[in-house]
């Protein structure tokens, strides 16, 4: 028996009337938590502002002197992506890597697993105050195994060539969520594609770049995106653990930010850097999406 189509008017209405209800709280929350400030830092950026004195048009001066004149933006800058690029490559690796080991068939697997999550969700300031003590030049664990191999201490974090690696170690290691994340894409890798390439011949490594890799790309470029964008805004390490240095060593694009908006009480030209601090990670979010279709696989494709 066939719905008449008045019936099926109503109920398609009935049904957008309560999917614009039930999306409404969400969508309000989206204009006044995202994009209401978004437009107020960009406003702010082209002003100079105390937060109690009188605002000053200034046009895009802030913009000017920050590409022109301030001696730390450009060391910042490659600081951040020196950062983010270890850290996004080293999570990548690292996270799957442990998600692979994970998926077998283990000992106590649930137990490993909670194992490699929990750093992600401890408080940070208790997890870098640790990992400071790990890092401490004369009485830290890493130094005194150096010291047992027979090699001298390491400034970990008082040298500006070594403070960003190390700190970029640290977020590989709280990369716990991406581990979750693999873990579950990796399971739901199809086995009969496995068993038809074990019947053909073919070994482990070559399963794993011919079958799992390609089937884990959709997961791969979501992690390899939220890794991104999380990490080319940190500040958590700045803040607890190097103060920005040593000299620039640390001072990355968010800490910058911090100091001008909340410590200097340069509102206007924190903004600005708010500003450029989004059209980067914008960029950088462009390129992925736009290279996305030509590696990424999705069953069904005709490419593999």
């Amino acid at each position: 028996m066939t719905v008449p189509l008045k019936k099926k008017i109503r109920y398609n209405r009935a049904e957008t009337r309560a999917a614009w209800i039930l999306l409404l709280p969400s969508v309000i929350g989206l204009i006044c938590i995202t994009y209401l400030p978004m437009i107020a830092s960009f406003t702010l950026s082209l002003f100079s502002w105390n937060g109690l004195g009188e605002m000053k048009f200034l046009r895009l001066e802030n913009y000017t002197r920050l590409f022109t004149r301030d001696t730390k933006f450009y060391g910042s800058l490659l600081t951040t992506l020196e950062y983010a690029g270890i850290s996004v490559a080293g999570s990548i690796v690292y996270s799957m890597i442990i998600a692979l080991l994970l998926n077998r068939k283990i000992p106590a697997r649930g137990f490993f697993r909670a194992v490699f999550y929990l750093p992600y969700v401890l408080p940070a300031l208790a997890v870098y105050l640790g990992w400071k003590w790990l890092y401490d030049y004369n009485h830290g664990f890493f130094n005194y195994g150096i010291k047992l191999l027979g090699g001298s201490s390491v400034k970990f974090l008082d040298s500006s060539a070594m403070v960003t690696p190390s700190l970029a170690c640290i977020a590989v290691w709280l990369s716990g969520n991406l581990i979750v994340i693999f873990l579950a894409g990796l399971q739901n890798v199809p086995r009969t594609y496995h068993e038809a390439a074990e019947i053909d011949g073919a070994n482990a490594w070559q399963r794993f770049w011919g079958i799992t890799i390609p089937c884990m790309t959709p997961i791969i470029f979501y992690n390899l995106l939220m890794s991104l964008v999380t990490n080319l805004q940190v500040i958590t390490p700045a803040l607890s653990l190097t103060k920005g240095g040593p000299g620039t060593g640390s001072y990355f694009m968010c800490y910058m930010l911090y100091t001008q908006a909340f410590k200097s009480h340069k509102y206007g030209y924190g903004s600005a850097i708010a500003v450029v601090l989004f059209l980067i990670i914008a960029v950088f979010t462009g390129i992925l999406f736009g290279t996305s279709k030509s590696w990424i696989f999705y069953e069904g494709d005709d490419k593999a």
